[in-house]
């Protein structure tokens, strides 16, 4: 993710920020920018861009910022609807009745954006099912009941999450009950997303051979390679051909895994690009890193590879060093790194063509 400045005073801001701790001022969210805003009052419940991009164009809140406290995306003032393009595709959320749900469902939609920044900057930018029944997305935050456990996951453009994952305490506790190095929220969406973007890109489409020779057949008995998976276990050397024990269960689950970790790698690779972080170590055999361009402005996996191994090196390291556990406790094999390359060239398949000025421009940005 790329850094932001407050349009007002300069100040750096956060994705997640609503107001400038410096100036003061309101902050929003453009998706169409990529960017987040600085604004002024233009007028009853509009506000005015400082935005160069769109300086003076009129803007409202999502209702869910202005009424909710749980969102900070905006959208144009003659906008047809109240909610933005992040919270229209939340079609339930959790019972408000208790603030601990209020509470779940901030962090739910603050890891949801997040999701969504990054499918918006691969050009995979997803309509709602209300705009599109057939091929369209949707999220649904629910919570266990009496005689009901909600099940994460995926169908038919459906995204369910449990709202416990929110809880970290809880998520923690699962993490180790499963025996997972890595539990986060944000992954959780990043992996779901991986099963819808299954079905667009992959399924049905002249990429499909070439996914089954590195991830497997998929129309093997799903049900029933998970029931095996659980009772006995993941693939016995799965650590050679699998980016996760989980991923060695179903194919399917082989493609969510390694595109979760996809996102995972660009998003960060993109701050750190962002953030002009660079390795110049007083070793010549130990990692260097300079990162030229942002990871999606050049076509070169290897590249990329390389600058990930560095970054999550350095990232690993120093988290050592404050006693956290590694930000990246994977070991990617050449089977996986294989399939990593795979899941970029489908991605690129899907960027726009742009000139070589457009090019340039996007990247000094």
């Amino acid at each position: 993710m790329k850094t932001f400045h407050c349009d007002n005073c300069g100040q750096q801001v956060f994705f997640e920020n609503i107001r400038c701790e410096n100036c003061g001022g309101m902050l929003g969210y453009q998706p169409e920018h990529r960017a987040i805003s600085t604004f002024e009052p233009g007028g009853e419940a509009v506000w005015r861009s400082l935005n160069p991009a769109n300086a003076g164009k009129l803007y409202k809140q999502c209702v869910n910022y202005s009424r909710e406290d749980v969102c900070n995306w905006m959208l144009p003032a003659d906008a047809p609807g109240e909610l933005c393009a992040s919270c229209q595709l939340t079609e339930i959320i959790p019972a408000l009745s208790s603030g601990q749900n209020r509470l779940y469902w901030a962090r739910l939609e603050a890891a949801k954006r997040r999701l969504l920044y990054s499918l918006w900057e691969l050009h995979l930018q997803p309509k709602s099912r209300y705009d599109d029944p057939e091929n369209g997305l949707a999220f649904q935050f629910l919570e266990d009941t009496p005689g009901n456990k909600v099940l994460t996951g995926h169908a038919s453009g459906l995204i369910t999450l449990n709202i416990a994952e929110a809880d970290p305490a809880h998520r923690e506790k699962t993490r180790e009950q499963m025996h997972e190095p890595y539990r986060t929220l944000l992954g959780h969406f990043r992996h779901e997303s991986g099963h819808y973007y299954f079905d667009r890109l992959i399924a049905g489409t002249g990429w499909l051979d070439r996914y089954r020779e590195l991830f497997g057949d998929e129309r093997q008995d799903y049900a029933q390679a998970l029931q095996t998976h659980y009772n006995n276990g993941p693939q016995e050397g799965w650590e050679q051909r699998y980016i996760s024990s989980y991923a060695s269960s179903h194919p399917w689950e082989d493609w969510a895994e390694t595109w979760a970790h996809y996102l995972h790698m660009v998003d960060t690779l993109d701050t750190a690009f962002a953030c002009g972080v660079t390795l110049m170590p007083k070793k010549s055999n130990e990692p260097e890193l300079v990162i030229e361009k942002r990871p999606l402005r050049t076509g070169e996996f290897n590249e990329l590879m390389a600058e990930w191994f560095a970054l999550a090196y350095v990232l690993n390291s120093l988290n050592r060093s404050i006693g956290m556990p590694d930000a990246y406790p994977f070991t990617l094999s050449t089977p996986v790194i294989e399939k990593l390359r795979f899941i970029h060239e489908v991605v690129l398949a899907k960027k726009p063509a742009v000139t070589v000025d457009a090019m340039n421009a996007v990247t000094a940005a």
